[in-house]
């Protein structure tokens, strides 16, 4: 059984430079797993925050439940992330130390668990956006011509 992917966060990756990732477990309730399999999660603009040692995950959007009774989540709640204490130390240091930004990647299901890869990134500006779309066309145009 491998990995099923849920949501994409492919903004992230081109507004920042990843460097390093990490998989973390989310601490859910019945509603919030339901909707996740129905596929109603953004990513889009979330990121990782961190509290009293502990990751928490914000402004990650799981949609509502519609076949829940009259206790459902809230959709943009904050959610604990499952991380060793080392992990957590590593990150915390790194998004300190060296100004870098801790951003949710993808969400996927790992043997019947709900998992998120969280990366490490600094911010890109403006011309290394530019360059990273004149490299995606590139690579399109490329693939077109090997195609015919």
């Amino acid at each position: 059984m491998g990995i099923k992917i849920i949501a994409d966060n492919k903004k992230a990756r081109f507004d920042y430079e990843i460097t390093d990732k990490f998989e973390a477990g989310l601490v859910l309730t019945g509603s919030e797993v339901k909707s996740i399999r129905d596929g109603a999660v953004n990513l889009k603009d979330s990121y990782v925050s961190f509290r009293n040692g502990e990751a928490f995950l914000q402004n990650a959007h799981i949609s509502v439940y519609q076949a829940s009774s009259y206790n459902n989540h809230e959709p943009e709640r904050l959610r604990k992330l499952l991380l060793h204490r080392e992990e957590i130390h590593k990150i915390m240091g790194r998004v300190q130390e060296k100004s870098l930004s801790c951003i949710p990647l993808k969400m996927y299901f790992k043997r019947g668990r709900i998992k998120i890869e969280i990366g490490l990134g600094r911010g890109k500006k403006k011309h290394d956006k530019r360059l990273s779309i004149k490299k995606k066309e590139s690579d399109r145009e490329l693939a077109r011509a090997i195609k015919r």
